[in-house]
């Protein structure tokens, strides 16, 4: 079950913690166990290393030794135009790349330096990242939900999510309602998440997630964590850039035993096949699937969308 599928007497009970909040000696374990209440600051890639991974990209390879033997074989101008793109799609990639870090640091600046909480019975204000699951917080106009609360007490409450669902208006919130099954989050009326903004009224919760464990912080973890598996179309140019060179390398092979069977000279040949593996390389393809896709991120970042590479 999630939080939002239980009564605020079964959160409470769960968490071990009441409308009084939790006791000084059970928030210093729950801060052991758990950890801050903040977004985990990924250490930054060297700028060496996104180069890298950007110049051993199949297709880029094929790009590159395309462009040495144009060089070789007296295409100097071919040569000049297949470096200049594999310029540009690198320089576009590292750009698209940077934007999602910009949004990571982004997202660690929206939370919230102090919240308002019942400790021992009594309520103080303590910095945001010491809040721990079970800990009772207070919220009123104008505060910084400090972490994914689900609510006990509301009273005419309002709050902003468009930093986390695009939400144009604020939305009402109701602590005495529960759901059955799975709601999408910006259904969830009982729950307030951090970094969202209090537009109205007044309210109280429990902490019931910190940290990475948010909606935002799962948010900010899918684009600092590296990606472990292509995307379709990475998959696609990939095994295109192989059959592609698999096959360049067969028939130019093929060109070159058939010219030395028919007499002609071996040299001859030879060249005969280097152009032909010169013609055979696309090599606007990268470029262009660069430039299309740069182009649909602009789009989708004007809607406010974050999107890590293509």
């Amino acid at each position: 079950m999630e939080w939002y599928n239980k009564t605020s007497e079964e959160v409470f009970s769960e968490l071990h913690t009441s409308s009084r909040g939790i006791s000084t000696e059970v928030a210093v374990k729950k801060l052991e166990e758990y950890g801050r209440n903040e977004l985990k600051k990924e250490s930054k890639t060297p700028f060496t290393q996104k180069l890298l991974a950007q110049i051993l990209d199949p297709m880029i390879i094929i790009l590159m030794i395309a462009s040495v033997i144009s060089a070789v074989v007296g295409e100097v101008v071919d040569a000049v135009i297949i470096i200049a793109i594999v310029l540009i799609n690198t320089v576009l990639s590292l750009y698209q790349e940077g934007r999602a870090e910009a949004a990571i640091e982004a997202l660690q600046k929206m939370s919230s330096p102090k919240a308002k909480i019942v400790r021992d019975g009594r309520q103080i204000e303590i910095d945001s990242t010491e809040l721990v699951p079970g800990d009772y917080v207070i919220l009123e106009t104008g505060d910084i939900v400090p972490s994914d609360l689900r609510l006990v007490e509301s009273a005419n409450l309002k709050i902003d999510e468009s930093s986390l669902t695009g939400e144009s208006v604020p939305v009402e919130k109701d602590s005495n309602q529960t759901y059955e099954g799975k709601m999408e989050i910006g259904d969830r009326e009982n729950i307030a998440y951090s970094s969202t903004i209090v537009s109205y009224g007044r309210g109280a919760g429990v902490v019931v997630e910190t940290g990475a464990n948010t909606e935002i912080g799962k948010i900010a973890t899918s684009i600092s964590t590296p990606d472990k598996e292509q995307t379709p179309l990475q998959k696609r140019l990939a095994g295109l850039s192989k059959t592609l060179g698999i096959l360049v390398i067969g028939i130019c092979a093929l060109v070159l035993v058939v010219g030395v069977l028919r007499k002609h000279e071996i040299l001859e040949m030879f060249m005969t096949s280097i152009s032909l593996a010169v013609a055979a390389v696309p090599e606007g393809l990268p470029a262009i699937v660069t430039i299309v896709l740069s182009l649909g991120m602009s789009k989708m970042a004007e809607k406010n969308a974050i999107v890590k590479n293509c």
